[in-house]
């Protein structure tokens, strides 16, 4: 890929999004970053970056979205890092399907109708580069985290079924599976648990308790957790190898989690998970 290349990257308010598209601009890409919310432009455009407005629950702002991005660059994105995402708590039978519905609009539906609007323009340019960030929960399922685990198990089989069509056309897809990683994410998460879960009248209340004081910071802490820069080294490894690959975990509590899976019976890996905090 000669030149300046083009990147569309998205939920850029803040954390991985925010970092990445930063870092981005500063090894050389035009970077062109998504938010939801007009007041989250003016931070990344005094950073030399060029902010769109973009909701994956509302279709006609993804068309817009491509079709400004493509009038700008001359009918060419190079790369496309779909990030933005939320979590949504909760024991799956206190899961209403009006949560759950909401849940797969924002984490996969959106994603999947971006993908398709730009592959043409890859096509065309016989390359291109789809990065999807995932999560550890794509891979292994999380108690009290059922509708995250369900959209992102979904996008790893959506994704990986897209990179096996896409074979010899020049467009590669990988999926980066972050476990923790320090964002705005958790406080996303509180505030989705209060809107759509009855915590107090749950079978589940006792649980939800500890899970709480895990979102609102009163908990332990995860020592494990990293910052977004660990996200970007291997975004740039998947945006710039020959041979980029599937799947990149990152931090301890992620890798562990996929090599356990593929190590011990499954019975056994799901009782583990069970009780793991």
């Amino acid at each position: 890929m000669a030149g300046e290349r083009t990147i569309v990257v998205t939920g850029c308010s803040s954390g991985i999004g925010a970092h990445c598209a930063r870092a981005l601009k500063a090894d050389g890409w035009r970077v062109f970053a998504t938010v939801r919310k007009t007041d989250d432009l003016t931070g990344l455009e005094a950073d030399g970056i060029e902010a769109l407005l973009m909701d994956y629950a509302r279709i006609e702002t993804i068309s817009e979205l491509v079709d400004t991005v493509l009038k700008r660059s001359d009918g060419r994105i190079d790369a496309l890092f779909n990030n933005g995402a939320y979590g949504q708590p909760g024991a799956v039978e206190d899961l209403s399907t009006a949560a759950l519905r909401a849940q797969f609009e924002a984490n996969f539906f959106g994603w999947h109708e971006l993908t398709r609007q730009v592959i043409p323009a890859m096509r065309k340019h016989g390359q291109g580069r789809i990065v999807q960030c995932s999560s550890i929960l794509g891979v292994v399922p999380y108690r009290y985290r059922g509708a995250y685990t369900a959209s992102k198990f979904a996008l790893e089989g959506l994704s990986i079924t897209l990179r096996m069509e896409l074979h010899g056309s020049g467009i590669h897809v990988s999926l980066i599976e972050p476990g923790p990683i320090a964002t705005r994410f958790t406080a996303n998460a509180l505030a989705k648990i209060k809107e759509n879960i009855d915590v107090e009248n749950s079978p589940h209340a006792a649980n939800y308790i500890r899970q709480l004081a895990r979102l609102d910071g009163s908990g332990p802490v995860n020592r494990h957790k990293l910052g977004p820069e660990a996200v970007y080294s291997v975004l740039k490894h998947a945006l710039n190898s020959k041979n980029p690959r599937p799947h990149y975990p990152v931090t301890t509590p992620a890798k562990q989690g996929m090599f356990l899976k593929r190590l011990l019976p499954a019975d056994l890996f799901y009782r583990l998970m069970r009780w793991t905090d």
